[in-house]
């Protein structure tokens, strides 16, 4: 049967994405305009992982309230005033009252409001820090506050093992099992800026076992939409972003808690909520890659839930985002089907339409994302035959229109996605029978001089597959498949060498007289020889050894053996049949003995240079030989005993003795041709 054609779909720009969770006690944006203005800034960015970045301005600035001393200095903090803060704070266990510990931390946040970095690195240096792990306690009226503090520093690179190493881990994960709303939300931001690209950071979290808590809190707010607990939601699945971000060992922790039914139920009741639904998806991302979470979120109705998200984002970058889940979730067959029926094809179908005359980056970007996914819905066995409808489908036939197409990307996804329909016997003879053979050829002519290597590549691939049935074969060659192919052979590429060798190993399977008249072909023989020596490219030097072999195999001709000879392609026939797979040995084997029973007199000082008598004593003394390969070693030594010097290695090389065990052999066929070899041996002796 047909191989399947893989297609990676758009190449993701990560594997995952995090992103850092500066969420203040702040209201929201201020009027749904400025989101809107935000969304569009973000468009331009390109990357996800920008766009979680940008996750951060999506909240106002923070605005704290500044202490009394700082008021009546004028709208700026002075940093002779921090000073003053972080000395208070170093004494704040044994010699402060709850009112002047609060103005120091006034004063701290509405340092870093002005300048984060710069004040952090006076935090650090000022050995805060560790006084800040005494003060996270619930029965502190500070202790939210403290939180806030945390978050804002980790937001840099640089504190963020300094606050593992000052042991604010420990406490921090403690306070997840509060009651207090305000301290669950900067708890979470701290943790997970801390967790952000910190493999310290993680590993304290998961010591501590703050995923559990925080999982656990998730389920339990899941149902609850008012704006307090879907900003804390927000902050918890970003937190848990975070915390599994590349991590596969932490992702599987995850996974293994349930969380993915929870977060794909938050998606379906939180849909209106855009920070939160954001989130979801980017941790839906993050996990989204082990095959593991895969069969998981085949168990929910996830692909459900994506398309009707899909279908009523507006803006770019959002569809983006549920494109980067999408990808990773249709490489399961199980959620391919699910997709397919959720109506995704669809959507897609309609962005192509709208997309495919637009020279704008984002229209263009769009169009590549939507048809590379429909390519990659059509691997799966059972969406790609629902999607088929006996060739009669809609889907097959808008698929279809895209062939004749201007947009190279569109060519290419129109020719995959014939490939991957040409996956069973019956959709290929229906293709051939109408016509679709004839649309892949004009598509190739388009491209012979200085064309697309991709398309080339995938019209090769769909005619490839579409050879394979045996009726197939004589109407393509008398469509002029080989010809159209022949023209590829100066391709420098080996994907399109690859294919080409593997469409014409097809077309000549059983067809004599195109197998004749392909191995006459003096410029083909040469460039297969050639290529058979491409040893930075195993799939091309596999493929031109197959074909030199089918060559001869299927046209069992004289003038094919001497152009094979002319060329010098038998060193590598021989070299062949000692391929470690067995099909690539028996094809070599099954040629060479035709070589020595059809021109052995032409053939003979090639196959004494190459050593082909001492490589069949090896594959007959070797127990792990194959029975076929015993087999025809046996019949090309005696068809080689024709030839003086060959026959002399042959006696030279005590074959009777490694035949005479083969007649125990358990396979009665190797037995048999054994018990005639050992006899003809002994008459030629």
């Amino acid at each position: 049967m047909a191989h399947l054609l893989r297609l990676k779909g758009k190449e993701r720009q990560h594997k995952g994405s995090s992103c850092l969770l500066p969420f203040a006690p702040s209201r929201m944006w201020a009027s749904e305009e400025e989101a809107k203005c935000s969304s569009r800034q973000l468009a331009s960015e390109g990357g996800f992982l920008r766009r979680c970045e940008a996750l951060r301005r999506r909240w106002l600035p923070f605005r704290p309230r500044r202490c009394r001393r700082c008021v009546a200095e004028g709208p700026y903090l002075r940093f002779d005033n921090l000073s003053d803060a972080l000395k208070k704070l170093k004494i704040t266990t044994t010699d402060s009252t709850a009112d002047s510990l609060e103005g120091c931390l006034d004063c701290l946040l509405q340092a870093l409001a002005q300048n984060n970095t710069e004040t952090s690195e006076k935090i650090q240096k000022s050995g805060v820090l560790q006084v800040f792990a005494s003060l996270l306690t619930p029965q502190s009226s500070c202790t939210a506050k403290v939180a806030n503090i945390i978050a804002e520093v980790a937001r840099n690179e640089f504190m963020r093992n300094p606050c593992v190493d000052a042991g604010l881990i420990p406490p921090l994960v403690q306070l997840l099992n509060c009651k207090d709303q305000e301290v669950l939300l900067q708890t979470g931001r701290a943790l997970g800026n801390i967790c952000y690209d910190s493999h310290e950071g993680r590993n304290a979290v998961d010591h501590a076992g703050g995923a559990h808590i925080v999982v656990d809190h998730i389920r339990s707010l899941c149902n609850k939409t008012d704006p307090a607990s879907e900003k804390l939601l927000t902050v918890f699945c970003g937190m848990l972003m975070n915390y599994s971000n590349e991590n596969d060992t932490l992702q599987s922790q995850l996974i293994n808690m349930g969380v993915i039914p929870t977060l794909v139920k938050l998606l379906g009741i939180h849909c209106q909520n855009a920070a939160l639904t954001e989130m979801c998806l980017v941790a839906f991302g993050n996990l989204a890659e082990l095959e593991s979470s895969k069969e998981q979120f085949a168990y929910t109705n996830i692909a459900e839930e994506l398309v009707k998200l899909f279908k009523k984002q507006i803006e770019h970058d959002k569809k983006e985002m549920i494109f980067e889940v999408l990808a990773p979730l249709a490489e399961n067959d199980v959620i391919k089907l699910q997709l397919v029926e959720a109506g995704l094809v669809e959507c897609l179908l309609e962005i192509v339409q709208k997309t495919v005359d637009s020279d704008k980056e984002d229209d263009v970007a769009e169009l590549k994302t939507a048809s590379d996914l429909m390519v990659l819905l059509l691997l799966g066995d059972e969406s790609m035959q629902k999607l088929f409808e006996g060739g009669k489908g809609s889907v097959f036939q808008r698929v279809l229109s895209w062939i004749p197409s201007n947009s190279h990307q569109l060519q290419l996804a129109g020719a995959l996605a014939i490939a991957n329909f040409a996956r069973n016997d019956g959709n290929c003879i229906h293709m051939v029978d109408n016509g679709i053979v004839q649309k892949l050829m004009d598509l190739l002519d388009r491209h012979v001089e200085d064309g697309n290597v991709t398309v080339q590549h995938a019209a090769l691939s769909a005619l490839r597959n579409l050879a394979i049935p045996v009726v197939n074969k004589a109407k393509m060659l008398s469509a002029g498949v080989a010809e159209a192919v022949l023209k590829f052979l100066r391709s420098e590429m080996p994907p399109v060498q690859f294919k080409l060798l593997g469409t014409l190993r097809m077309l000549i399977d059983a067809q004599a007289e195109a197998a004749e008249q392909l191995g006459k072909n003096a410029k083909l023989v040469e460039r297969l020889v050639e290529w058979c020596e491409a040893k930075d490219h195993a799939g091309v030097m596999g493929e031109s050894n197959r074909l030199l072999s089918a060559l001869i195999r299927h046209s069992k001709s004289k003038d094919v053996i001497r152009t094979i000879v002319q060329s010098g392609g038998i060193k590598h026939l021989v070299t062949m049949a000692t391929s470690e797979h067995v099909i690539m040995q028996n094809e070599a084997l099954v040629a060479l003995a035709l070589i020595a029973a059809l021109e052995l007199v032409t053939a003979e000082k090639d196959l004494e240079n190459a050593q082909l008598v001492q490589i069949l004593h090896r594959l007959l003394s070797d127990d792990r030989s194959a029975p076929e390969i015993k087999y025809n070693s046996m019949v090309l030594i005696c068809a080689l005993i024709g030839s003086e010097p060959l026959q002399k290695e042959v006696q030279s090389m005590a074959f009777l003795e490694v035949v005479s065990k083969l007649r125990s052999h358990e396979n009665k066929t190797v037995a048999q041709q054994a018990s005639l070899t050992e006899q003809r041996l002994a008459v030629e002796s």
